[in-house]
Formats: C-alpha cells, structure tokens, sequence
C-alpha cells in the first residue's frame, strides 16, 4: 500500500482541504502517515497569501526536495500552487507535479497519473471539472473547522485571494449539515465555520442573507454540538437576522470576527473596503446590544500605501474606543498583481513595524483590563491538554491558533466542557478555578 504524507502550511481553510485529501486518499486505498521522511509521496499545502507566507512554502519545498529518496515523489499543492505554479517548477527542480487550490480532490487522479507516467511534471490548475466531494473527515484534537464556501468576490486592493481561490461559491447547506453531523456523532466538542467571507454565505444561490438560516438548520440537526464557531464575517454582510440568530441558537458561540483592516475613511477608500467608520461603530453597537457578552476579534493592516501618521492615529483611538477583546495587526504586504501594489507612497519597513509594535501594545493593556474585569465570573472551559495538575483550553471568548488560553486549577479529560470560575486575567489567559469535579456537557 502506498504511502502519503501531508504537510500543511497557511490557514484553517488550507487544513480543511488536506484533511479532505487525506480522507479521499485513504479511501483511494493510500495510507495516510504523518512522516514526510519514510512516504512514498509528500504533498506540501502551500500558503500563497502573502510574499512570508510564500517564502516559507518555498523553503518547505526546497527543504523536501533536497531530502527526496530516489522514487520518492513531491507535489506542490494549494495557493502557491495556484497563483505561480511556473516559479515553483523552475526553483523546486525535483519537484514532480503541482495542484491548485481548486482541483485539491483530483488528487488520487493526480497520482495515477504520475504512477503511469502519463506526463512529466504535471501542472493541474483552474477549476476541477467535477465538484468536491462531501468527505468524512477525522481532524485532530476536539475542535473541527468546516468549510462553508469557497473563493471571494471582495474588491479589496490589498488582496490576492480571488486571484488564488477564484469566485465566491458556497457549498450546499445539506452537505454541510451532513458534514457537522458526522462530526458532532464522532465526539467533536466544537465546530468552527469558516470561508474567505462566512457572513456572504448563500449570496450566489440566490439567498443574500443564508448564514442565519444555515445556523439555525444546523442547531436542529446536530443539537448535542455543544459549540458552533463563525469566523471571518465582514461587516458590511452582517444583518440583524444573523445577530438575532447567534443570539437565539444556544450552541453558537457569542463571538465575532470582523476582519475591519482599518478605521481611517481615506485608508479604508484606499482599500476598497466599506469606508464609513461610524457605520461600522453604529454596527459594533448593535453586535453587543444583542450579545452583551460577545467577544469580539479584528485583525487591521498598518502601512498601506500612503497612510499618514494621522490616519494611523485614527486608527489608534478607534481601538481605544471600541476595546476589542482581540486584535490582530499584520504589515501591509505588496502583492504583485494587486491593485495596491502599484499605489504611492509605499510606507517604509521600519516605519510598518513601529506602527505595528504599537498598536499591539495598546491592545495588549486594553487585553489585559477586559480579562481583568472577567475575573469572578463563571465560563466553561473546553478542555484540549491536561497534566500537572492543571488543564489547558479555551472558554468561548477564544479561538483556536489566534486567541487566548483558558488554565484551570485541575486535571480533567481532554475534550471535558468544564465550569470554571475566574481568578486571574492576564494579558492574554484567564486563569480559573473549577466549579466541578467531573465535566460539564451542557451548552454554554
């Protein structure tokens, strides 16, 4: 039986996909193996977003290449993959086939055709001529992304997605269903939705607000998922119907991600992002009036082109006024092909980095005095390591990879949805103590 080994880099959406190759392969007749050394063939998920992202892809590659067995193969798969397929053929020369982020589940065909030699170094981008298939996928751990969609539509000047993942295009509800079903029957304690836009969800089958009705669909088919996770909704696509349904689905998690990527007007014109920041304050208002004890995570840009330290000013008071809970802060990157990239002034390195360095750093004290104020309250733990006499999870304010930990004073089982009390905030934990000797399984 031959072997294959997934290296994944980049983001939850890229996991799912190797999640999905692993699945298809196995039930090719591969056997799926986490050791890149002793398989017969290595596939890299590469990152493409941005010019980091893309260098580690390449070194990956490289480093792969240069440890090749003689028979052994290599393939370039995801972003990378698709946005510059003839770069990575000419600097990874033992490289044996590229697959672009959109024929991922052509991937068992790929190899046939390598195993018969059908074609030296293939290159298999573009769109797939049959659809994805709707796999069972084991993620590990207790917590599963789920993809609801894929590509974008967004006109954002900075971004090189819709060039990468090509147009918007939602999956069926039902296959969706059928996947968190599947996952919540198999023990998965957490599901977290995610595409390049949850909340534009449905947009092009004809539904211009499907989100709430997918959350809702979901609640009635898999009522023991304890958690219901949305990532990555942009503001101008969230309604009232889809905060009144997080608000009344129980399993849904009182956390939104709004990817705002500044608050300057002219900055956010530049972008070709919605540029009216008291919309988005008048938005943000709405969000806790009807969750008031939602957690809110946003992730801005510094250093796009022309950005005076006035604009970048703004932004600083913006998030002083709003207190999100979580900020993340990323350094323009100038993308090729973007219509950004060609914009003056372009911002110097080192003046991107000090911006950067201090926005995190009034984040970090606002982080600080909102876990501060969480302290005596009462959160469930989900519970994801244990030993030493504490475990280590997350409450419902975090998710995984980017947000905070929760530490309770115990050990319980991974997996456990444990009652804690808050004794301590810090800059980005909570530590708890817990209000339980066994764990808890109810909704939060």
């Amino acid at each position: 039986m031959p072997s294959v080994a997934l290296v994944t880099l980049g983001c939850p959406k890229n996991q799912v996909d190797s999640q999905s190759m692993a699945a298809l392969l196995e039930q090719s007749g591969y056997l799926v193996t986490d050791d890149p050394a002793t398989a017969d063939v290595v596939i890299v998920n590469t990152c493409g977003f941005i010019a980091p992202a893309r260098e580690e892809s390449l070194a990956e590659l490289k480093r792969l290449a240069a440890g090749k067995r003689r028979g052994q193969v290599l393939i370039a798969a995801g972003c990378l993959a698709e946005l510059d397929p003839a770069m990575l053929q000419a600097r990874v020369r033992r490289l044996d086939a590229v697959l672009g982020t959109r024929r991922w589940h052509d991937v068992a065909d790929l190899l046939q055709a390598l195993a018969e030699r059908q074609v030296e170094r293939p290159v298999w981008t573009g769109d797939s001529a049959r659809p994805a298939p709707s796999l069972d996928r084991r993620p590990p751990g207790v917590t599963a992304y789920v993809k609801i969609a894929d590509g974008c539509n967004a006109p954002c000047a900075f971004c090189s997605i819709p060039r990468i993942k090509g147009p918007f295009r939602s999956r069926p509800r039902e296959a969706i269903i059928a996947e968190v079903q599947r996952l919540a029957a198999s023990g998965y304690k957490e599901v977290i939705l995610v595409a390049q836009d949850s909340t534009a969800y449905g947009r092009d089958l004809g539904e211009p607000d499907g989100l709430p009705e997918l959350l809702r669909a979901i609640a009635t088919a898999a009522p023991a998922l304890p958690w219901l996770r949305l990532m990555y909704t942009y503001p101008q696509h969230i309604s009232e119907r889809l905060l009144e349904a997080m608000a009344g689905t129980p399993m849904v998690c009182h956390y939104l991600d709004l990817p705002l990527q500044h608050a300057h007007p002219d900055v956010l014109r530049r972008m070709r992002r919605p540029s009216d920041p008291e919309a988005l304050l008048r938005l943000l208002e709405r969000v806790r009036a009807t969750m008031p004890d939602v957690a809110l995570r946003t992730a801005f840009i510094v250093g796009f082109p022309g950005e005076t330290e006035a604009e970048f000013e703004t932004l600083l008071g913006f998030v002083q006024d709003v207190r999100f809970d979580h900020v993340g802060v990323f350094t323009y990157s100038r993308e090729p092909g973007t219509p950004a990239y060609e914009m003056e002034p372009q911002v110097p390195e080192a003046v991107k980095e000090q911006r950067r360095s201090r926005l995190l750093e009034l984040q970090q004290r606002l982080s600080l005095q909102k876990n501060q104020a969480l302290v005596g309250q009462r959160l469930q733990v989900l519970v994801e390591g244990s030993g030493d006499g504490i475990s280590v999870g997350r409450t419902y304010r975090d998710a995984p990879e980017v947000d905070g930990l929760a530490i309770l004073r115990a050990e319980f089982p991974v997996g456990s949805l444990v009652p804690g009390r808050v004794v301590q905030g810090m800059e980005y934990d909570l530590l708890l103590d817990p209000l339980a000797k066994g764990p808890d399984t109810r909704p939060r």
